[in-house]
């Protein structure tokens, strides 16, 4: 136990020195970039950390970037039994909106679970509130690394998939872009809320899971929602990531009306905000016991 204490103290050293090294207005470290406004300079910082332990955790490297590349292909399979064309739909496109969809699940959601979880339990968060950082740069900074690495692998995935899957540039990049944008903040948002219930590191990966699983089959990401029966496709309208994966898929097809596609835009948009709120509402700065 003795060892234990010790690792985790080391840890939360390691962890606090790192978060600090990032922060302007700390003493003996200057902050960067004086063209920038104070805000951006904060955030700046603290991304910045961020990363650097973002970059020092393997199990998150992995996770956040080659999980949702290899995934898509593990779903090949299931979506050749599938009669895509029926529902105006290719395999490319499909192929794409899946990868897209794996990276707001892994290089965001979870990566970022944890990451939360991981701070508040080594007292980091706590010590950046009695700066000058407001709670709203705290949970935006941590975020922004994972939420940049979630927007690298859509741009990549979707140059790489229109090269090599002949899919061809999307059809609706007005659909596309706030389809992308949406996933990518609930997301992080959701997030944030899932590392409020949980209490451990080890125990993220567990409390991130029903998300997952919830919106890998009813979302659309793994199978696409236009081959759901019609009822319960309906309900999974509803689910937090669902808009933002009909208005990618769409943003690449091009098959979405507009009424149906500000119905999507206002669902996310409704996710978004109620994230915020029950984050700001209930979410957890001190270490759970």
């Amino acid at each position: 136990m003795t060892t234990n204490a010790t690792k985790a103290n080391t840890q939360e050293t390691n962890a606090t020195k790192v978060g600090r090294r990032g922060l302007p207005g700390v003493p003996g470290l200057a902050p960067g970039g004086s063209a920038l406004g104070p805000t951006a300079r904060r955030l700046r910082a603290l991304a910045r950390a961020e990363l650097t332990l973002l970059i020092r955790n393997r199990g998150a490297v992995v996770t956040a970037l080659v999980v949702p590349l290899v995934l898509p292909l593990s779903v090949r399979p299931a979506l050749d039994q599938l009669d895509l064309k029926k529902q105006g739909l290719s395999m490319g496109t499909v192929l794409l909106t899946t990868a897209i969809g794996f990276s707001f699940l892994f290089a965001v959601y979870t990566s970022l679970v944890s990451a939360y979880v991981a701070r508040r339990e080594e007292l980091v968060l706590k010590r950046l509130r009695t700066g000058e950082l407001s709670d709203t740069e705290i949970l935006t900074g941590t975020a922004l690394p994972a939420t940049a690495v979630g927007l690298a692998q859509v741009v990549v995935l979707s140059v790489g998939c229109a090269a090599l899957l002949h899919i061809g540039a999307p059809k609706a990049p007005q659909l596309l872009v706030p389809g992308v944008l949406a996933g990518l903040v609930v997301s992080a948002a959701l997030a944030a809320l899932t590392a409020s219930v949980t209490r451990t590191t080890e125990s993220a990966q567990v409390t991130a899971l029903p998300l997952v699983l919830v919106s890998m089959v009813g979302s659309g990401v793994a199978i696409p929602a236009e081959v759901l029966p019609g009822r319960l496709a309906s309900v999974c309208a509803f689910l937090p990531l669902s808009p933002a994966i009909r208005l990618v898929r769409a943003g690449w097809s091009g098959q979405l009306s507009a009424h149906e596609a500000f119905g999507a835009l206002a669902t996310a948009l409704a996710w978004t905000i109620a994230a915020v709120f029950a984050v700001r509402r209930w979410f957890r700065w001190e270490p759970r016991r």
